[in-house]
């Protein structure tokens, strides 16, 4: 039987490795990647959470996450290519004007 010990550290290390690349790489789309695996991260608590659970609550919420993160992915894409054909370069620290 796995505890619920092991969900947590699965789910720490998935927290950890995505801030540091949040906070060490310059790329938009490895960045965005970043930020799903924290998600992914947040996921795996409910879940862990919800088997401990009668109502299914933590499920529910981890199904509406997983909606979120597609749809904030799809968005952050859009924007990060948009950024790119306008600055030639995929580094969100340049894009520090709003007008061209």
């Amino acid at each position: 039987m796995i505890g619920i010990e092991n969900f947590m550290i699965v789910s720490a290390a998935l927290f950890c490795i995505g801030m540091i690349i949040i906070t060490t790489k310059k790329n938009a789309i490895v960045v965005l990647m970043g930020i799903e695996l924290i998600l992914n991260a947040a996921n795996i608590n409910l879940v862990a959470f919800s088997r401990y659970d009668d109502r299914l609550q933590g499920q529910m919420f981890a199904l509406f996450v997983i909606v979120i993160a597609a749809s904030e992915a799809a968005v952050a894409l859009a924007i990060i290519l948009n950024l790119y054909n306008y600055l030639k370069t995929p580094d969100p620290g340049k894009a520090d004007q709003l007008k061209g």
